[in-house]
């Protein structure tokens, strides 16, 4: 039943005649459930942002759990009853492909059906060591101690699809190490375990910014050298991008050439009437919400855009959400953009307001 061209009342009956049919079991009622990050981190902050401005507003029960990051939460959304979303970055189809290729076919059922939603934010790649470090750029770390955090993680994830894809072979086991970050920087500083410490997430970082400016002292941050040919083999995967002095002021003097992975928030290619349903109402309800989203939520949801860009390689749009965006995006750009559109005025669509 196509309910796009009926009157709002006669949309909402459809629906609901809808969630009667047993094969479906997708009603508006359903409490459904984005997987996001760790409590402390950012991902779960942006999983509470769409329940509380997206999903409510659109009649939409979603709920935001936390989780280790990006690997967990494909596992998660393939497998756990209810898990409509999942927020993981970018290079997981890589890493899942790369194990594929190698003969793991499970792999491949895995993340070949997942659809993104929507790209949001970029998250840097900070590769610490120690300041006294000889290291300076990426391809320095090989056949380094690795510390890549916990497994299951998207630092973890990141940290060796990264290292693949610069030299070609994995971090030799007995170079890995998986404490959790607070505790590997220790371990660095007091030149006790690893000699490379990843940590992945969108600058600045809160362990960064809260440490005391004698941080240079201790540690510093890896380069990226774009014109060398082995660093350049990692722009395949990830983007380049800079770590800003504006972000850690008490610890780098300049800006910082880095790597970057894309946060995206992702459903699975699901078939059913009644999740493309409900995950296209809570697309158009985000369409709608922008605005709140990016005045009253995280503030990396001032990052983010609701235009379409192409995909890093291997990831298609699901197309029940990208239609919506689609025509989204469109009436957002002939909205007039300007100074005095008040937040009222912006949330009920009629000017959009400049940044």
């Amino acid at each position: 039943m196509n309910t796009s061209s009926l009157s709002p009342f006669k949309a909402w009956f459809a629906a609901l005649v809808l969630c009667w049919l047993p094969v479906i079991g997708q009603c508006q009622g359903d409490t459904h459930s984005i997987v996001t990050g760790p409590e402390t981190g950012t991902y779960i902050k942006i999983g509470e942002d769409l329940s509380k401005y997206v999903a409510q507003p659109a009649g939409i029960d979603l709920q935001a759990l936390p989780s280790k990051g990006s690997v967990e939460n494909v596992q998660r959304l393939r497998y756990e009853p209810k898990v409509r979303l999942a927020l993981v970055q970018s290079d997981v189809y890589r890493a899942y492909t790369d194990l594929m290729k190698k003969g793991n076919a499970a792999a491949g059922k895995l993340v070949q059906p997942l659809r993104v939603v929507l790209p949001l934010y970029d998250e840097e790649i900070h590769v610490v060591v120690r300041a006294d470090s000889p290291l300076v750029t990426l391809r320095d770390i090989r056949g380094k101690r690795i510390n890549i955090g916990p497994a299951g993680s998207g630092t973890a994830m990141t940290a060796t699809t990264l290292y693949q894809a610069l030299f070609g072979e994995p971090i030799p086991d007995q170079l890995i190490s998986t404490d959790p970050h607070e505790i590997a920087l220790g371990k660095l500083a007091n030149n006790s375990g690893p000699e490379v410490v990843f940590v992945v997430s969108g600058q600045p970082v809160g362990l960064f910014t809260n440490i005391k400016p004698s941080v240079e002292e201790h540690f510093k941050l890896l380069g990226f050298d774009g014109s060398n040919p082995i660093e350049q083999a990692a722009m395949s995967v990830y983007q380049v991008t800079q770590i800003d002095r504006k972000s850690y002021p008490n610890w780098l003097a300049d800006d910082l050439p880095s790597l970057a992975t894309k946060t995206l928030l992702v459903t699975y290619d699901y078939n059913t009437p009644g999740t493309r349903q409900m995950l296209a109402r809570l697309t158009q309800s985000l369409c709608s919400q922008f605005q709140t989203l990016q005045n009253e939520g995280h503030a990396k949801w001032k990052q983010v855009r609701l235009d379409q860009p192409l995909l890093p390689r291997g990831w298609q749009y699901y197309a029940p959400t990208a239609n919506t965006l689609g025509q989204c995006a469109k009436e957002q750009r002939a909205l007039p953009a300007r100074s005095t559109c008040s937040r009222e005025e912006a949330t009920l669509g009629l000017c959009t307001r400049r940044p």
